[in-house]
């Protein structure tokens, strides 16, 4: 068995990973972190959960380990470590590791996002760190003003890198990467890799090393599970499994922020309390609903895909599919907020009708048949029944095709198929689609303008009358 000693981990970092608890690495961390102790370049491919941040954040303060010192000038303490994540809830939670690792080093950290005033950052750069953890935003907003200084920077990682893509980061981070200098060791971690990943990586990492750890695969800890329901009946079914199971501490992921927004409402109004965190928020309102999600204030945090990477809760039991991804990789994510570091938890996805192509998918990416269980009472057998659009019965067209059909007409009768159909039999219905326009009031006449006065002009065979004498 391979413990954290045999990776070649000095005792500073040895005494802290004690502290957490950790007694031996997982499978990324075994294979990445000698070769970033190496001074290789590495493209790390690790779902969330999988404890990627150590293994990348425990060979960089090694690295920086002989730079420590106490002094309290600033020119001591240059960026030296630059890590890029693409939301500032991840980029929050990779400095808190920072810190939680390199607490027996005197090295110092700082973390920089968007949405907050920029002066405590720009204090916090002038006073020197040597690891800075940044969204790529808000850190060219520091290089812009010149209250950064990335010329000593000896190592970058990229983390999450397919959802900065995703999130249109890479012009970013092109544009980042181009102020460093070539002497430096590269580190990329992403979930996936598609064809602008892969060319993102071979524009900076020199003969990189492949290190791929369950990539699409979901912690064995997790159980899955999918209730099929009516999409009109989502909301009553969560409030009655949260309720009848006393469902503690629930994610909640919603595909849309209005959709997000309006779930948290319906939920507080049936006695649940929730919470929505979405990029629309401000940073201090998503701060305090992740902090009242934790500590047990609020029983459950309605999220978009923003927290699906990011979001650290110790032993989180509970994450809901209130709607599917779009791509099955994000439910790999969204579920790896629970399971994680071995303890037990579960995955619950409610499933429309309308989202079976979806959920077959992410059977597909995952390599797993997931158990179905009917709720009594919440079966998605009316949506099946009626389909959204289903044609209205209308008695006088029925009456004009069974006459076709019957020949009335005699030889040569048309098809019923060829009977013109009224669309406004296929439409849903919908309040006041029927209902007749108010009658308004005729428009009333314009009065005529005033005709001017024309000059009578005296037409005579001589012409007009002149004055003599």
């Amino acid at each position: 068995m391979t413990t954290f000693k045999d990776l070649g981990l000095i005792p500073e970092l040895l005494q802290a990973i004690a502290d957490l608890g950790y007694t031996e690495p997982t499978p990324i961390q075994a294979q990445a972190i000698p070769l970033v102790l190496a001074g290789r370049d590495v493209m790390g491919g690790a779902q969330t959960g999988t404890g990627k941040t150590a293994s990348f954040t425990l060979p960089l303060l090694q690295r920086l380990a002989p730079y420590a010192n106490t002094s309290t000038s600033p020119a001591r303490h240059p960026v030296r470590a630059l890590i890029l994540a693409p939301t500032r809830e991840l980029a929050a939670q990779v400095e808190e590791s920072v810190r939680q690792y390199g607490k027996y080093l005197p090295l110092r950290s700082a973390c920089i996002y968007g949405g907050v005033p920029m002066d405590p950052q720009i204090a916090q750069l002038r006073a020197g760190v040597e690891v800075l953890v940044a969204t790529p935003g808000r850190l060219l907003d520091h290089v812009q003003q010149r209250t950064l200084n990335l010329s000593q920077v000896e190592v970058v990682v990229l983390d999450e890198a397919d959802r900065m893509l995703d999130m249109g980061f890479i012009p970013d981070v092109r544009r980042i990467l181009g102020l460093l200098t070539a002497r430096k060791q590269s580190l990329l971690f992403s979930a996936t890799f598609s064809d602008e990943i892969k060319k993102l990586a071979d524009s900076f990492l020199k003969d990189p090393v492949l290190v791929e750890v369950a990539r699409n695969r979901t912690a064995e800890s997790v159980t899955h599970l999918v209730h099929p329901v009516a999409r009109e009946k989502k909301r009553e079914l969560l409030v009655h499994l949260i309720k009848s199971r006393d469902m503690r501490q629930v994610l909640v992921f919603c595909s849309t922020r209005l959709g997000t927004n309006r779930l948290a409402y319906q939920l507080n109004r049936e006695g649940v309390q929730a919470q929505a965190i979405h990029g629309d928020k401000s940073q201090s309102e998503r701060t305090q609903a992740l902090e009242e999600f934790k500590s047990g204030k609020v029983r459950v945090l309605v999220a978009t895909d923003v927290a699906a990477r990011g979001l650290d809760i110790a032993e989180l039991p509970y994450v809901v599919n209130f709607d599917l991804p779009n791509s099955p990789e994000d439910y790999v994510h969204r579920i790896g907020r629970t399971g994680r570091a071995g303890a037990k938890g579960t995955a619950i996805s409610l499933v429309s009708p309308d989202e079976h192509e979806r959920l077959e998918a992410i059977e597909k990416t995952i390599k797993q048949r997931i158990r179905r269980e009917i709720v009594p009472g919440f079966g998605p057998q009316a949506a099946e029944a009626t389909p959204l659009l289903e044609p209205r019965r209308d008695r006088r067209r029925d009456a004009e095709v069974g006459r076709l059909t019957r020949g009335d007409e005699g030889a040569g009768a048309p098809n019923p198929s060829q009977v013109p159909d009224d669309p406004i039999f296929y439409m849903p219905y919908e309040p006041g689609m029927y209902t007749p326009p108010q009658q308004q009031p005729p428009p009333k006449p314009k009065p005529e303008p005033p005709r001017k006065p024309q000059k009578q002009i005296p037409v005579l065979l001589g012409g007009p009358v002149r004055k003599t004498g």
